[in-house]
């Protein structure tokens, strides 16, 4: 994924159009980005910085290839290589060695004097000696831990060209929604889906039906939420991939640019490509914890996972599981762990609507005590979902005979 400084797109007649590199205008950069993945595959030991000026020399050539272009797939090669860094400070502590060293004879100079009688040459031999390493291995050392020293230990992402060029597309096409202030997707196919990728992504959203088998979905976007815009930003772009995998959706994002308001649409007919398998699933890290620990069955409960599908009218609601007794008995499961007041009284007004329906609804505790009141009594949990009180309520609903 790219940053919103390397975001490239034109806007025409209110609608924004991320860049794209097209089969029938872009062909001659197959081979420029060839030779990009060639320098990274054989740069074993180089350093950041030596890949990313033999990288940007490669488009010498292309006067029409803007800056961020060329930045844009050098940050996707970087994001799929393995550097050499230094996570338990020991370039910091020699660095600091080493001034402490060079304090003692500053200044130094290239040619020593009756004033001035440390020279350079010197002061670097005697250092290393104390040292116990050649200068120039201990120059190279001591700044291991800044980013542009960092030494590339591997690269095994993007096995073509064309490989890195869909994901360059992608990749741009995700940048346009950090300044998404809605974004409203037409589902048609694959629901559960593209529901599964919002709830991983922890997007707010509210979905209603709009006619037979079909759903309108709409999601807050990072310019409109109050708290934790830039990490919200990064939750959609990366939403993106996931729906690019599904089949069957028309997106629109209403977009605040820096010079005005435009419209981002989206559909399967644009053909970007998805680096995710479209089977590939997708959970919070609560929602995967608490269904490693429960089970596939317990207690002669079944737990599943989406298996619900609840509507009423044009409100459609799909708890995060369900579980199914032997005796036939069902009762659902909704993990609630979003921050915004908007969000939360949505979900509230959401689970009123579903009230006579057995539903038993966790809370992170972070956000219980800001949580309208509720048709139904509450589980609260700080980062782990127990099962202990999950099984307590469960016998409870099904020892009242009200399900």
């Amino acid at each position: 994924m790219l940053s919103k400084e390397l975001a490239l797109y034109t806007c025409s007649r209110g609608r924004a159009y991320p860049d794209c590199l097209t089969r029938d205008t872009h062909a001659h950069y197959v081979p420029l980005v060839e030779q990009l993945l060639a320098i990274y595959r054989c740069g074993k030991g180089a350093t950041r910085e030596q890949l990313h000026r033999h990288a940007t020399a490669v488009f010498n050539e292309e006067p029409q290839c803007p800056p961020q272009r060329i930045r844009s797939f050098i940050r996707l090669l970087d994001q799929a290589a393995e550097y050499q860094t230094d996570i338990d400070g020991r370039a910091y502590r020699l660095r600091q060695r080493v001034f402490d060293l060079a304090a003692q004879r500053h200044p130094l100079v290239v040619t020593p004097d009756t004033l001035f009688e440390h020279a350079e040459r010197e002061v670097k031999k005697q250092i290393a000696g104390e040292v116990g390493m050649p200068w120039l291995q201990l120059e190279r050392a001591m700044y291991a831990d800044l980013p542009a020293f960092h030494r590339l230990k591997k690269m095994e992402g993007y096995s073509t060209a064309e490989e890195l060029l869909r994901r360059y597309n992608v990749a741009q096409a995700q940048t346009l929604l950090f300044w998404a202030e809605e974004m409203t997707v037409m589902v048609r196919d694959d629901f559960r889906k593209i529901f599964r990728h919002a709830k991983f992504n922890r997007l707010l959203h509210e979905t209603e039906a709009v006619g037979l088998g079909k759903y309108r979905v709409r999601f807050s976007g990072p310019a409109s939420v109050l708290r934790q815009t830039r990490r919200y930003g990064v939750d959609m772009a990366k939403f993106l991939p996931g729906l690019l995998a599904c089949r069957g959706w028309d997106m629109s994002a209403r977009l605040r640019l820096p010079y005005g308001i435009a419209t981002f649409k989206l559909s399967p007919r644009d053909r970007l490509h998805s680096h995710l398998s479209p089977d590939e699933e997708f959970d919070s890290e609560v929602e995967r914890i608490f269904a490693e620990r429960f089970g596939p069955e317990r207690d002669g409960w079944c737990l599943q996972r989406e298996g619900g599908f609840l509507a009423r009218g044009q409100k459609v609601f799909v708890p995060d599981f369900v579980f199914r007794h032997t005796d036939g008995t069902v009762v659902y499961l909704e993990i609630v762990g979003f921050w915004t007041p908007e969000y939360l009284e949505r979900k509230a007004q959401t689970l009123a609507l579903f009230k006579d329906t057995p539903i038993i609804v966790a809370v992170a505790g972070s956000v219980a005590d800001k949580l309208p009141l509720l048709p139904t009594e509450v589980i609260t949990y700080k980062t782990r979902l127990k099962i202990k009180p999950v099984l307590e309520r469960l016998e409870a609903l099904h020892a009242s005979g009200i399900l």
